[in-house]
């Protein structure tokens, strides 16, 4: 089995401003790619930061966000992912809500998106975002990838349905300081139950009246924290093996107990 090297780039992001941070990020990207990685992953709502609740934010499935991740995956050869307001195209008139879409692009022009399944209720966001129907997992070199957003962490029983089809869970996120425990217990307790790799990307800097600390994090299928950041701009490197999630779950058969 091949490893694939991961590459999640904890960043600020400009509000509403998507060439800004087009521009930003081109070289991150280009510095991730240089350092090996296969798949660079960026955060949640990547090119506007988390603002769905703003007239006109979406943009149309295929506009500028994703088109920007499509050009730097051509142009360095990788995959990159990372969350974008879309509107579908079968989105009926009378309900233009963005989805909230993780798009990942591959260097063959290749694209898969994964609509954010649940919208996030304390904050009415239902009212703004037109919430996802359908799991997407990817096979990328042999490597199966579960896409997530956010707020989705919190739902522990997608994770474990997808468990047996999944070596590594990508989650893409702008989730707030003032509850960063929950988003490090999170991501811990879904790779351990689902004996799996965990990848949490998640923004720094501050935007829309909230502070964020980052605290992205890689985390192999025993627990154990591989590359981690906190509170400023870095990226972070791992291997995602499949080899150690078969081992892993050869030696501890835990799925077999499951109801």
């Amino acid at each position: 089995m091949t490893k694939l090297r991961v590459a999640a780039i904890q960043h600020e992001i400009v509000w509403h401003d998507r060439e800004a941070n087009f521009a930003r990020l081109a070289p991150m990207i280009d510095g991730a790619a240089a350092g090996g990685a296969r798949l660079v992953l960026l955060t949640e709502t990547f090119s506007t930061g988390f603002s769905f609740d703003t007239p006109g934010i979406g943009e149309r499935e295929g506009g500028p966000s994703s088109q920007f991740l499509a050009e730097q995956a051509a142009t360095h050869g990788v995959w990159v992912g990372g969350s974008c307001p879309e509107i579908a195209p079968d989105a009926p008139s009378d309900d233009q809500r963005p989805s909230n879409s993780f798009v990942l692009a591959g260097p063959d022009g290749s694209i898969h998106r994964y609509r954010k399944i649940h919208p996030f209720s304390h904050a009415e966001e239902e009212k703004y975002v037109r919430p996802g129907t359908e799991f997407v997992t990817v096979d990328l070199d042999g490597v199966r990838l579960s896409l997530f957003v956010c707020y989705d962490l919190r739902f522990a029983d997608e994770f474990w349905a997808l468990a047996e089809h999944t070596d590594a869970y990508l989650v893409v996120a702008n989730w707030p300081a003032k509850r960063r425990l929950h988003w490090q217990t999170l991501l811990r307790a879904r790779a351990i139950e689902n004996q799996a790799y965990v990848v949490g990307v998640n923004r720094v800097g501050s935007g829309g009246g909230l502070e964020y600390s980052g605290d992205s994090m890689v985390i192999d299928p025993l627990g154990e924290v591989l590359a981690s950041g906190a509170g400023g701009e870095t990226v972070l490197f791992a291997d995602i093996d499949p080899a150690h999630v078969d081992s892993t779950r050869s030696h501890f058969k835990f799925f077999q107990d499951r109801r």
